[in-house]
């Protein structure tokens, strides 16, 4: 049969009621920019990630953008990041005026390496963005030993709910950074039925600023004390998430018991290498990707047989055309380079049914002649 990479359909259909239980609200209540559906939802979200202070924004792009403004990056300052995740960690970057600083990744976790962060930093760095790439987190930990008084935005769109183990003590997502930033795009653990994200921070200046940046800079209506932006999360798609919210942790659940599955099917095949969980860390598996050196054969193969993948992500940012003007090469992050030619998602969704588990590995497995 085929199985799509992601099935937001078959989601909907165990939780329709709900969803539109909290959407008719909104409806009836007429109020649809913020309110009390988005406060709602700042606290919930908050006390996942055991903060003390969320900030709800229009996108999760716009959550890295605010925060970087937050803490005053602009033109002439230098952010350094991971050159292997989605576009908009550097393109934020370059939207406020700061130039993205790009170090090689770890080959096993594809986080950012902390050893490599610390060592870019200049006089003119400004802050960290470590991205928890594929639902697993960095090692924020160990960026904020190397570099103590360096602000750390934690990039944790694809990590919702994920947690971390430091100094013997479960830490979650956007815990211990500076200013943590989700996304509910609608293909993450968490997502709404079109665009939306969420700032979350300990600091209360900090909190403070958030919320003036994300209306126009303003505190009170029609005042302005700085020049903001229009970012606000629709009362609609808070409604949706508030929906959603309660079943964020088993749907995780499922995403790790699919990759248990899987990793255990692959087992015998020297060829494949599975997702690699740091022993601190338990992932919620927003993706489940694998590598392996036929990965475009792998991936024609995969599509004759009707079976979703993707590849994320294709082309490191570091050679991204609109970067060339940086004078990134090819051989500046090798382990970044050598992970886009060889990784490649599978579903992992947590509707996923038996039938469509077993066809995926049947697929994969005979590739390789299994």
């Amino acid at each position: 049969m085929a199985v799509p990479l992601l099935d937001l359909k078959a989601q909907h259909a165990t939780i329709r009621d709900e969803v539109v239980r909290q959407l008719m609200k909104v409806v009836d209540d007429q109020a649809f920019i913020l309110g009390e559906p988005v406060q709602k939802l700042e606290c919930e979200v908050a006390g996942l990630s055991k903060t003390k202070y969320a900030v709800g924004c229009a996108n999760g792009t716009d959550a890295i953008l605010i925060a970087m403004r937050a803490l005053d990056i602009g033109r002439g300052d230098e952010v350094v990041t991971t050159p292997f995740t989605f576009f908009a960690t550097a393109g934020t970057i370059h939207n406020v005026g700061a130039t993205p600083v790009f170090v090689d990744i770890d080959p096993k976790t594809y986080n950012i390496r902390p050893d490599l962060a610390a060592a870019a930093v200049t006089s003119k760095t400004k802050a960290v963005i470590p991205v928890d790439l594929f639902g697993q987190m960095a090692a924020l930990e160990e960026i904020r030993r190397l570099l103590p008084s360096m602000p750390i935005i934690e990039d944790a769109a694809q990590s919702i709910g994920a947690r971390r183990k430091i100094g013997g003590e479960w830490r979650m997502a956007g815990e211990v950074a500076t200013i943590g930033t989700f996304s509910f795009f609608p293909s993450k653990n968490l997502g709404g039925y079109g665009d939306g994200g969420m700032i979350v921070t300990q600091d209360e200046a900090i909190f403070k600023r958030l919320m003036r940046l994300r209306t126009h800079g303003s505190v009170q209506t029609y005042f302005h004390e700085e020049v903001g932006y229009n970012s606000r999360l629709d009362a609609l798609q808070a409604a949706v998430l508030l929906a959603k919210l309660p079943h964020l942790a088993a749907w995780s659940q499922a995403r790790r018991d699919n990759a248990a599955f899987y990793t255990q099917a692959f087992a015998d095949i020297a060829d494949i290498v599975p997702p690699y969980i740091d022993p601190a860390n338990e992932s919620i598996y927003n993706q489940y990707t694998i590598r392996v050196p036929q990965r475009d054969a792998l991936k024609d193969h995969l599509k004759a047989k009707g079976i979703g993948h993707s590849v994320y992500y294709p082309l490191p940012l570091h050679l991204q055309p609109c970067f060339a003007h940086l004078g990134y090469k090819e051989g500046a992050c090798p382990e970044a380079e050598k992970a886009a030619k060889e990784v490649v998602s599978l579903p992992v969704f947590p509707e996923l049914t038996a039938a469509q588990r077993d066809d995926v590995v049947a697929a994969v497995r005979s590739f390789f002649g299994k």
